[in-house]
């Protein structure tokens, strides 16, 4: 325990060992759907299935040990939901590119993450951010999680006529979230630790005891009789394929959703784990951004895209993970997956969902650090806020925030308030918009 506190760092951040392993544990739980969701998206590009899911889990838990071992950040990785849609529905499916051919524009685009970082430029577009966008990218993305959470409760519904309406909260699963959701925010209010974690075991087992969920019916139900192999995916990303198709602006796509998606994920979790000083520079930022290249590299050659840190680590965070024990905690746990598949797919989405609107809830806090006051700052902070959830994407809340600063500034000659690389950024920003509209 004494090298785990010294490595770690664990007294100096103010946290315990057993803190650690519970704050991974909750984030392992709010992530495991990564396990089933990621595998059925790739089978539609063409992947093999029992490959997709091996290369989801060892991918997921070797980028969170790296994580973990090498930034000391309670971060976890996976597979990005949005990129492997991308991946599958767009580069596979529109353009007809075989999956091994994406693997490969996957791989560049790991390569060009790993020179932007190297070369000091990610870390400079960081810190070019102003810090009244990096408190509003942190609210941002607390509402996102939180729409991600209610939808998954269903108190929140898609409606035809006004996009989205209350769900029906006598529904069983629905109500049962909304029990779910009260009696961990119970249990918050009392400052008990673990709350989250508590919260989704007790609702998993109350939905199990009503039937809104399958129950395991013997040993085949919690232990697979078999490992997933690696071997349909391992290895086969077709690099010249995708170098001679000319994919730039699949790239360009795959690079720019990638950096800001996982920029506003680090800037949103590092400032909930106070890993963030009073000049808003974030610790060990450099580390964890080469983990992220290199994570995503790797994603390509063990056969899965790009993989990139979870916004649902802010369970984790949340129940009180500050250092890069609870990452590592998330990696073993995924390697324990590969024979407990069965087991994890047993926690029901309407149980891990009220976890993720409580974080949301907890991340509004940096919202009374936004200056709404000068309206150049205050209305760029505003569309990075709304835009995340009302477009399920944390990097649209970038560009209309960034764009929107840019512009905003300009108007009231505030020029000198502009940092270069923000030109360069919101241009950036801009050519992705129209190249997917």
């Amino acid at each position: 325990m004494d090298f785990l506190d010294r490595y770690f760092k664990i007294t100096a951040k103010g946290s315990d060992v057993h803190t650690e392993l519970i704050a991974g544990l909750t984030t392992f739980v709010a992530l495991s759907y990564i396990i089933f969701v990621n595998p059925n998206i790739l089978a539609d590009a063409g992947v093999p299935k029992e490959a997709a899911i091996a290369s989801t889990i060892w991918i997921a838990a070797l980028a969170s040990l790296l994580m973990g071992v090498f930034a000391n950040y309670p971060v976890a990785l996976a597979p990005g939901m949005g990129l492997n849609a991308f991946f599958a529905y767009y580069v596979c499916g529109v353009l007809g590119l075989h999956w091994t051919v994406a693997l490969g524009a996957v791989f560049f685009s790991g390569v060009l993450f790993l020179i932007l970082t190297i070369g000091g430029i990610r870390q400079a577009i960081i810190d070019c951010v102003p810090r009244n966008l990096k408190f509003a990218i942190g609210v941002g993305i607390g509402l996102f999680i939180a729409f991600i959470g209610l939808k998954g409760t269903g108190i929140i519904v898609s409606d035809p006529a006004t996009f989205i309406n209350l769900g029906h909260v006598t529904q069983p699963a629905t109500a049962l979230s909304l029990f779910g959701l009260l009696f961990t925010g119970g249990l918050m209010a009392l400052d008990i630790q673990g709350a989250l974690l508590i919260g989704i075991i007790v609702t998993t087992l109350i939905s199990m005891l009503l039937g809104l969920s399958p129950t395991p019916n013997g040993i085949s139900d919690v232990i697979s009789t078999s490992v997933p192999s690696l071997g349909g995916t391992f290895g086969e990303l077709d690099i010249a394929g995708a170098w001679n198709y000319g994919i730039v602006s699949i790239i360009f796509t795959f690079t720019v959703v990638e950096l800001f998606d996982n920029m506003g994920t680090l800037i949103g979790l590092t400032q909930r784990a106070n890993l963030v000083d009073k000049h808003g520079r974030i610790e060990n930022l450099d580390r964890a951004l080469t983990t992220d290249a290199v994570g995503t590299i790797a994603s390509s050659i063990f056969g899965t895209s790009t993989v990139t840190s979870y916004i649902e680590s802010a369970a984790g965070i949340a129940a009180g993970g500050k250092t890069g024990l609870t990452a590592v905690v998330v990696a073993a746990l995924f390697v324990v997956s590969l024979l407990f598949a069965p087991l994890i797919g047993l926690v029901p989405p309407l149980a891990t969902s009220p976890a993720l609107i409580l974080v949301g809830a907890m991340m509004m806090n940096g919202i009374k650090q936004v200056n709404f006051e000068d309206f150049t700052d205050g209305f760029p902070a505003f569309l990075t806020i709304i835009m995340m959830p009302m477009t399920s994407s944390i990097a649209n809340g970038f560009a209309f925030g960034f764009v929107s600063y840019v512009v905003m500034k300009s108007i009231g000659r505030k020029f000198h308030e502009i940092h270069p690389v923000m030109w360069a950024v919101s241009v950036a920003f801009l050519i992705n918009l129209i190249m997917r509209s």
